[in-house]
């Protein structure tokens, strides 16, 4: 499980990615110190190492674009026309695949 230190720092650099500032280590410290979180004095530094090798907007994008179930009608009109069903859809799909069952009248033991 992460350390407080470790998720404030990802915090920071989710925070200073989104407006735009650089990831540096005075930039994420200055962040956390001003949220009220102590973090060990080297995380700053490793976070803003780690940090300046990727691109974190793709990282985002990859995270979000992978999420394991959508549900709900707002997420299924956002990713309209993506191969995500609606759930209406589902639901007549699923409802017309019982039906085709039914009308099979298979029993195992006649």
């Amino acid at each position: 499980m992460p350390s407080t230190s470790e998720l404030a720092c990802a915090y920071a650099c989710l925070i200073l990615h989104d407006d735009g500032l650089a990831l540096s280590e005075e930039n994420i410290a200055k962040l956390t110190s001003e949220a009220g979180v102590s973090v060990e004095s080297y995380y700053p530094g490793l976070f803003s190492k780690m940090a300046s090798g990727m691109d974190m907007g793709s990282i985002l994008q990859s995270t979000i674009g992978s999420a394991s179930s959508p549900s709900g009608p707002a997420v299924a009109g956002a990713n309209a026309g993506a191969g995500v069903e609606a759930p209406s859809e589902a639901k007549e799909e699923a409802k017309a695949e019982e039906e085709e069952e039914e009308e099979a009248e298979f029993d195992l033991f006649d």
